[in-house]
């Protein structure tokens, strides 16, 4: 038999007072209390002692449905375990003392999450980290539809940092596809959507995620960081012969246009081999003087 599925609580405006009005009220009632404790107390018949007991019953229930709201804060109003809403208007308020009130915090919070080890999508181990900014917009289900909501959107965090880091590589992804290291923005607006999507139940809004911390795990860290070098260095030679190759090819343009020198097959080939040397090695080139003839 398959379970019920969970109600889902939405919040609602609770029908509360403005504190400042009872207030004044309460500042009435004590004064009819001291009236009728110095009008009544000479004389201790029941009606007079019933009299000054409802005035100070009245009192003392007024004082203790008075409570304070600061701005981006709400308090949930529960009677007997049910929910009969929330009261978001700052300053000081008041409801029925046998109303309890189970204060929010409706601000902006910003979680620095702990640095998690993982593999990425090619299985290599990777340090991860994530910055959420996220906020409450229902109080009813951050209290009501989960337990400790803050510790949930913390473990949904942890969740969801795994799960982006396994769809992305760190660098060098195949097919031109996106990486964890290049591809930041990316890779943080699917968190976020990922996030929002698991974090929806408890009322929460995600405002924004960074990746605060990427890193290779340090067992292989040392290998990938000579692998990052030696591609830097064919990439850097890759650049330097291609250039080479444009300057050659300049030279000998110039010097045909100009008919500065005739040059057959074996010349030029010996010109751009020389030409090529001096502008692809890593040292200063040696001059040569010729003084024979590349025939003999």
């Amino acid at each position: 038999m398959a379970a019920a599925p969970l109600t889902r609580t939405q919040e609602t405006k609770a029908a509360t007072s403005n504190g400042g009005l009872m207030l004044l009220t309460c500042i009435v009632l004590f004064g009819v209390v001291i009236w009728s404790f110095t009008e009544f107390a000479t004389a201790e018949t029941g009606e007079n002692v019933a009299i000054i007991g409802v005035a100070a019953l009245a009192f003392v229930l007024s004082i203790s449905g008075f409570y304070t709201l600061q701005p981006n804060e709400a308090a949930a109003l529960t009677l007997f375990g049910n929910y009969k809403g929330t009261d978001r208007i700052p300053g000081l308020r008041w409801v029925l003392p046998w109303y309890k009130r189970t204060k929010i915090s409706l601000r902006v919070r910003n979680v620095t999450g702990q640095t998690l080890k993982v593999n990425d999508k090619r299985g290599n181990p990777i340090e991860i980290a994530a910055v959420v900014v996220w906020r409450v917009t229902d109080t009813a289900r951050a209290l009501f539809d989960v337990d400790a909501y803050q510790r949930f959107v913390d473990i949904q965090i942890e969740t969801a940092v795994r799960e982006i880091a396994s769809h992305f590589a760190y660098d060098h992804a195949e097919h031109d596809e996106p990486t964890l290291r290049a591809n930041a923005d990316q890779v943080s607006a699917l968190l976020r959507e990922k996030l929002q999507e698991r974090t929806a139940v408890a009322g929460v809004v995600v405002d924004e995620t960074k990746l605060s911390h990427l890193a290779y795990a340090p067992e292989i860290a040392g290998a990938m960081l000579r692998r990052q070098q030696a591609e830097a260095v064919l990439a850097a030679r890759r650049y330097i012969v291609q250039g080479a190759v444009e300057m050659v090819q300049h030279a000998l343009e110039q010097l045909s246009e100009r008919d500065i020198v005739k040059l057959d097959d074996e010349r030029r080939a010996a010109m751009v081999s020389n030409l090529l040397v001096v502008l692809c090695g890593d040292r200063d080139a040696q001059p040569v003087v010729n003084t024979g003839s590349i025939y003999q």
